[in-house]
């Protein structure tokens, strides 16, 4: 049983303690610590989590195994450094880090220290996804020529004005930070590395403080492929991935992410082309993203396996939103190396 501190108890710190407590077999939390512990006091009896003054408590507490972050973005690599430093297995929430070199710095400190790191890019648990994947392996799609996606929601309207969730430099690209890298990570697992960001966009068109609430980019991936990404935070709850391949193509999306998704299946009829046909829905069993996610990493933590490594996706994500950066300012392409 991995002995877990979740640092950061807002409304996500929260549901992932919610995900696992008592139901896990393998990751339970013990304590936590928060920058307004007032307010989680209640949360913490009831889930019987010792409250810590500090987050440097947590790493120097002999009967904590790892610490869980759901932390403002800018803090994460240098809670990671030092969870790495401390000898503690480290869990952050998305993204890894703001900027390429920040994240591969913090991936490089758990790798030296022989600490396991995971990154909580939730998609990767979902049946649909991959039932994509493994499609795209077996040539039932075919050769993956595009791939197209949104997440989208009011979330510029949850928070007051001050809130960190509005500050510029944690939400690079506005809703690319909060919501964007989880599509793009989707596109990773699917498709492989982004080569090129070429013609985002960025803009706050709403309220006149806060971050970009409308971005949107096109991809060129290392394998040929072309893709579109869209986050508007100022509009009503939607979000969609569609794969389009040369045999089929397959599609998720829905108005609610935190269920398990169903999958839209479409496929050519070679004996007639013309013949437009009906895609099919495939649906899957009820599970847990979340409690998959951290149950995975504390497997990987108790053998002492890596998960993050640096020159990997969680990377290479970061590198896709420093590139997005770059082009929405220089309105032109911008390769990856």
């Amino acid at each position: 049983m991995l002995r877990a501190a979740i640092i950061g108890l807002g409304t996500w710190g929260q549901h992932l303690v919610r995900s696992v407590q008592g139901a896990s077999p393998v990751i339970q939390f013990v304590a936590a610590a928060t920058r307004t512990p007032e307010k989680a006091r209640g949360f913490a009896q009831e889930h019987g989590l010792r409250m810590l003054p500090r987050y440097e408590d947590a790493l120097a507490d002999p009967d904590i195994d790892a610490v869980v972050l759901a932390t403002p973005h800018t803090q994460h690599t240098d809670q990671i450094v030092a969870a790495a430093e401390a000898g503690k297995h480290v869990f952050t929430e998305k993204p890894l880090g703001v900027d390429a070199a920040s994240a591969e710095r913090a991936a490089r400190a758990c790798a030296e220290k022989g600490v396991t790191l995971g990154v909580g890019y939730n998609w990767r648990f979902q049946p649909a996804l991959q039932a994509i994947r493994r499609m795209i392996e077996d040539g039932t799609l075919g050769r993956v020529l595009h791939l197209e996606g949104n997440f989208c929601g009011p979330s510029v309207y949850r928070f007051p004005k001050g809130h960190w969730r509005h500050e510029r430099e944690e939400g690079p690209a506005g809703g690319m930070t909060g919501r964007g890298v989880h599509v793009v990570d989707a596109m990773l697992y699917l498709a492989g590395r982004i080569e090129q960001v070429t013609a985002a966009q960025s803009f706050r068109l709403v309220q006149d403080f806060g971050i970009d609430d409308t971005t949107s980019m096109l991809f060129r991936f290392a394998n040929g492929a072309t893709g579109y990404l869209g986050t508007v935070i100022a509009t009503a709850e939607t979000w969609r991935l569609q794969v389009f391949g040369s045999n089929a193509w397959a599609e998720v999306g829905d108005v609610e992410h935190l269920h398990t998704w169903d999958l839209k299946v479409c496929r050519i009829d070679r004996d007639n082309i013309t013949r437009k046909q009906r895609p099919e829905v495939m649906t899957f069993p009820k599970t847990s993203t979340e409690r998959a996610e951290l149950e995975h990493f504390a497997e990987h933590a108790a053998a002492r396996r890596p998960l993050v490594l640096p020159g990997g996706d969680a990377i290479h994500n970061v590198a896709v939103l420093e590139a997005i950066l770059a082009s929405a300012r220089s309105q032109g392409p911008v390769r990856l190396s």
